[in-house]
């Protein structure tokens, strides 16, 4: 195991999601290529104190927890499910608890699921510049999903864990001491 913690959130309240099924499956593939520890989380497990803290002290322990783990990860995953071209409210809320220093060169793979390409750009439009502005080093392959990407909840499309693959390989140069556990499984 190599130490390094892999933090995913995805900005979506529904269960199942195909957000979070997108974060997971992206966190299962690169812990177990580079032995990472990793736990992925959604806006349901931040609870319902996040809708109404002004600010990080006001969130309960359990969603503090969360925050905690996300600015303490050595790289984060972030999904997004698109609603009208952009990412939810909550989510973005979630973000603005996060002090830009705090996330300071972290390398962020991006992601984001949504009705069908329309919505592709979506990770290049909206969270780039927002991971952008807190100086995190986005990954150069965004990750978009659509709902023919997913079978039962699951990842299904070899275009898409061709995509996964190009983004997991990128954490190697921001982890040159983690060795792969084992080549990035489809």
């Amino acid at each position: 195991m190599s130490g390094f913690k892999l933090v995913g959130i995805a900005g979506s309240f529904n269960r199942p999601s195909k957000t979070l099924a997108l974060v997971r499956h992206i966190a299962d593939r690169a812990s177990l290529r580079y032995g990472f520890t990793s736990k992925t989380y959604d806006l349901h497990d931040l609870g319902p104190s996040l809708g109404r803290a002004l600010w990080r002290k006001d969130l309960d322990e359990q969603a503090r927890r969360v925050v905690d783990e996300i600015v303490k990860a050595d790289a984060l995953i972030i999904g997004s499910p698109t609603y009208k071209g952009s990412y939810p409210g909550l989510f973005k809320h979630l973000i603005d608890l996060i002090d830009p220093q705090e996330l300071r060169g972290k390398p962020v793979i991006i992601t984001a699921t949504g009705g069908g390409d329309r919505h592709a750009l979506m990770v290049e439009h909206q969270l780039r510049p927002l991971f952008g502005f807190f100086m995190s080093h986005t990954l150069p392959a965004a990750v978009y999903a659509s709902d023919r990407d997913f079978a039962d909840y699951a990842v299904s499309s070899e275009a898409l864990s061709s995509r996964i693959s190009e983004v997991i390989g990128e954490l190697a140069a921001f982890f040159p001491e983690a060795r792969p556990v084992i080549a990035a499984a489809k």
